[in-house]
């Protein structure tokens, strides 16, 4: 589904992000970490072309994602609360959103009826505008909004901060059942190793631009990851060989 090759970018020639190849398959629910800088939103930023990049390129679906808008029909995303449309209600822009994916209200509205626990009752029917709604209001809204038009690839930047708990097992249900049931392609990218590692069944360790870590989740992979994180690792060459 999305082809990586040879793709940097740079900054006043000093090299942010540098993936030499990176394949994500059609229905992987597939993790991107690291520490801040370590080159996740440029990234993302990449993928929808957001910014160009320095060398190499993306492929999403068999197009590549600079030089054609036609991935855009199967891809959506939601980054942060820039995304949003704040002087609009929540019904407003999902209406907008379902028009810009050839939905009427009737498909829209069908939608969102599986979110009325996501959204515990407080962000439709409310009569307030999107900038009016709190922080972990907005993201409900942007995050819904990034289902409608039954995408083939979803992309969230940090899509549990600002929630509430209950709502974060809520979210990381609807990501597992998105990737196993729906064969969606979803790309998520969070500082919180757990939440992480339950719903995503591969991750991605950047640093510094550079992929350093390709994991395939299992049971060990939040040990691993902290360890990484903490420093504590020990070094492959370190190990004694038997």
């Amino acid at each position: 589904m999305i082809i990586v090759e040879n793709l940097t970018k740079k900054y006043v020639g000093k090299a942010v992000l540098s993936i030499e190849h990176l394949e994500i398959p059609k229905g992987q629910s597939f993790g991107l970490v690291g520490n801040n800088g370590a080159g996740k939103t440029t990234f993302f930023s990449l993928l929808l072309d957001l910014i160009q990049p320095t060398t190499g390129h993306i492929i999403n679906n068999g197009v590549q994602v600079n030089q054609s808008e036609a991935w855009k029909t199967n891809t959506s995303s939601f980054i942060d609360e820039t995304f949003l449309i704040g002087y609009l209600t929540p019904e407003e822009y999902f209406y907008f959103i379902g028009e810009l994916r050839n939905q009427n209200k009737a498909d829209v509205d069908a939608l969102l009826l599986n979110f009325e626990d996501f959204f515990h009752g407080e962000i439709l029917n409310q009569k307030k505008y999107l900038r009016d709604l709190s922080k972990g209001n907005q993201k409900k809204a942007g995050i819904v909004a990034s289902f409608i038009g039954n995408p083939e690839v979803v992309i969230l930047d940090e899509p549990f901060a600002n929630l509430d708990p209950t709502t974060q097992i809520r979210l990381k249900d609807i990501i597992k059942d998105l990737a196993s049931k729906q064969g969606v392609t979803v790309l998520v990218s969070s500082h919180d190793l757990i939440h992480v590692t339950e719903v995503c069944e591969r991750i991605v360790v950047l640093n510094k631009g550079e992929i350093v870590k390709d994991i395939e989740t299992s049971e060990a992979t939040l040990k691993e990851l902290e360890m990484f994180f903490s420093g504590k690792e020990v070094p492959q060459d370190d190990i004694p060989v038997s």
